[in-house]
């Protein structure tokens, strides 16, 4: 959506101006004011004839025109009536800074309902309430009470927090960091973050998009929109508040491993989103990315003027995965030709601890020049000789000249290298505080150069018998019953191309060894009730039986034990199925997450997979890619492959069975949960078996 009557309004209207300092409605005209804003300014206070030099009215109706956007500072209770008079007068954008909406209870939540009800029949669209307000820095625009106006540039900036946004803002003025728009979106009562995000995806100032966000309101909506601006724009984002105390217990592995981190995780990986994990990570990666090119590969060179500083850099290129770049002879026999002797030609550069400001400058235009450099890091360290200012001059110099690859900085120090420091921002280098700092921004920017180049996503769809699924879930919802029967979850995985063994129910112990024998030894029992979940945990498993009389004491001990443990369950009798053949256990799930939907899971299965927690999650539909991709994730990934002459299991056949159960839990939104666990893997060519599954269902 658009927000441009918030953010290049040609007349504004503040309602509670005050003439009181201290007070926000003074805050937020005096910072109208002092910004420079070029549009009209009208002051609404019935107890004023003017604050300052601007004529003051006493209602919205008396400005005799309608102004453009509305900002509302008065107690909660009136706001309701001001909200009226926008409607009565043809007002379409207001921003609500009060406080003492939902943000305080039921009371204040109604009369929140009760604003909105007013925008959405007058057609307003309402930023707030209980937010810091709007600043537009292109248009001289600072409708907030969080300070002065900062810079121009090319990040815009999204909070639900206005005490936080207001942190940001002193602390980016402090360290002279641009802004293109700045937007307090409070409650979230009208505009929220998918509008947000949305008119900073369209907004011609903005180049990256930065945010601190508590909740998400549409979490599938928000998928698809920051995956779509993520291709263009970078979005880094702050993301609290995502535990879930009190949360129901889940049934499964999968929903026993898989909380509101994990899904915020995968939303983010799924839709490029770059996570921050504080404002310091956020302003590093953002100074970056606003302000120099995208690398075209992951080559990094770095120039220094001491030795410890640049193995410092080496050490954190090598540990993030980034690659050294090998600088082309011609690039080498520059170097040598043009620096002293004893300095360093390979990389790092080391340019010696006597180096002036025309050594950096020489160095850096040449290491730009090789192909085989995509980025540049330039360390300083505040020697006797140092020149900090006339150096960071050369770099932003050179930087200018040659634009065609990013160039980062870490002068090392405080007083002495400030000076050098404030020239490097004023000319858009971004300089870090340590060279590890340096380097993680790099690995990020990496990070997200290949996400936007990664091949576009194909999700398979499989040939499956999509009506006996519906059957069979439809007569569990109509019994009311959440869980489905082992039995009927095999039958569902077959429906979607699983293979499962055979085998059946068996009520006394000769049915067990019959049906054993029919099936061939050796086999496995297993306690067959609706009532326990995790068989194994009360000794309702038994595998590899070989023979008749294993059958039958097997049968009559747990028949006879289990009772005992759990008076209250309802025992069935035991199912007596086909031993898999060798292979690894692995476990496949999904647990259906309430904002994004059906998270997939991937692990090594059996009994350990909750010890262990070596698990991955991704956001379904998966593609292929995806899939082999959250195999490799895991730790264990290797003893898949094989190791020490052990032979690895058919890596593709996993993959694809994370596709079809992501098919199933994509088609039937009724699955809230389910476990194949194991699934047993062969070498490659051969079947995978679905041993064991689970699955809770509930009506949508």
């Amino acid at each position: 959506m658009s927000l441009e009557r918030f953010f290049n309004p040609e007349s504004v209207a503040i309602v509670g101006a005050s003439r009181q300092p201290g007070k926000v409605g003074y805050e937020i005209l005096t910072n109208m004011v002092d910004a420079g804003y070029e549009g009209k300014i009208f002051p609404v206070n019935p107890k004023a004839d003017k604050i300052g030099q601007l004529k003051c009215y006493g209602d919205l109706e008396a400005i005799g025109e309608v102004p453009e956007l509305v900002i509302i500072v008065i107690p909660a209770k009136i706001v309701p009536a001001v909200m009226d008079q926008c409607a009565a007068i043809g007002v379409k954008a207001v921003i609500i800074i009060t406080a003492g909406f939902k943000e305080i209870g039921e009371q204040g939540r109604q009369l929140e309902q009760k604003v909105v009800q007013i925008a959405k029949q007058a057609g307003i669209r309402v930023i707030g309430p209980n937010c810091l307000g709007v600043v537009a820095t292109t248009n001289k625009l600072n409708a907030s009470f969080g300070g002065d106006l900062p810079r121009e540039g090319t990040i815009g900036y999204l909070s639900q927090s206005g005490a936080l946004l207001s942190a940001i803002l002193d602390m980016a003025n402090a360290d002279d960091i641009g802004f293109s728009k700045l937007v307090s979106i409070g409650n979230k009562a009208d505009v929220d973050e998918l509008d947000a995000i949305e008119a900073l995806g369209q907004d011609p100032d903005t180049k990256v998009i930065a945010g601190y966000l508590e909740s998400i309101a549409n979490g599938g909506a928000f998928v698809r929109q920051a995956e779509r601006i993520s291709q263009t724009k970078p979005i880094l984002l702050m993301k609290s508040g995502s535990t879930e105390a009190g949360a129901k217990a889940a049934s499964s592995h999968t929903g026993s491993l898989a909380g509101s981190e994990t899904a915020y995780e995968c939303v983010f990986e799924r839709a490029g989103i770059i996570r921050c994990d504080s404002i310091k990570a956020q302003f590093d990666f953002a100074q970056a990315l606003a302000n120099q090119p995208l690398p075209k590969g992951p080559g990094v060179a770095v120039i220094t003027n001491a030795g410890g500083p640049g193995i410092m850099a080496a050490d954190a290129i090598e540990q993030q995965g980034l690659v050294f770049a090998k600088l082309a002879d011609e690039t080498m026999t520059k170097l040598a030709s043009n620096l002293p002797a004893p300095a360093n030609v390979h990389n790092p550069i080391d340019v010696l601890g006597d180096a002036l400001a025309d050594r950096y400058e020489l160095a850096l235009s040449v290491v730009l020049d090789d192909p085989n450099v995509d980025t540049v890091l330039v360390l300083l360290t505040p020697q006797a000789m140092t020149a900090s200012a006339a150096t960071a001059e050369a770099i932003v110099k050179v930087a200018n000249q040659k634009p065609n690859k990013p160039v980062l900085a870490c002068f090392l120090g405080a007083r002495k290298v400030d000076e050098g420091i404030k020239i490097l921002r004023k000319g858009n280098i971004p300089q870090y505080d340590s060279p590890e700092s340096a380097v993680n921004t790099i690995k990020v920017i990496a990070d997200y150069v290949r996400w936007r180049s990664r091949p576009k996503r194909v999700v398979k769809l499989f040939a499956v018998n999509r009506r006996k699924v519906q059957n069979l879930i439809e007569r569990y919802l109509r019994a009311q019953s959440r869980e489905i029967g082992e039995m009927e979850s095999k039958e569902i995985l077959e429906a979607y191309g699983f293979v499962t063994p055979k085998g059946s129910i068996a009520t006394t112990a000769e049915q067990a060894v019959n049906t054993a024998e029919q099936l061939g030894y050796p086999v496995v029992l297993k306690i067959w009730s609706p009532d326990i979940l995790h068989k194994s945990d009360v000794g309702g498993v038994k595998l590899g039986i070989g023979s008749a009389q294993e059958v039958r004491d097997a049968f009559d001990l747990m028949m006879y034990r289990i009772p005992g443990k759990l008076p209250n369950a309802n025992i069935l009798g035991v199912f007596v199925q086909q031993m898999c053949q060798k292979g690894k256990e692995v476990i496949l799930g999904m647990h259906r997450d309430p904002h994004f939907g059906p998270l997939m899971m991937f692990g090594m299965g059996g009994t350990m997979v909750e010890v262990l927690k070596d698990v991955s999650f991704y956001l379904a539909p998966i593609t292929s890619d995806e899939a082999k991709q959250m195999l490799a994730n895991t730790r264990t990934y290797k003893i898949l492959q094989g190791v020490r002459g052990e032979e690895g299991v058919d890596i593709d056949a996993i993959a694809e069975g994370l596709q079809r159960l992501s098919q199933l839990v994509t088609e039937f939104p009724q699955i809230q949960e389910m476990d194949i666990n194991p699934l047993v893997v062969g070498p490659e060519g051969t079947t995978p078996i679905a041993v064991d599954a689970r699955i809770s269902v509930e009506q949508v």
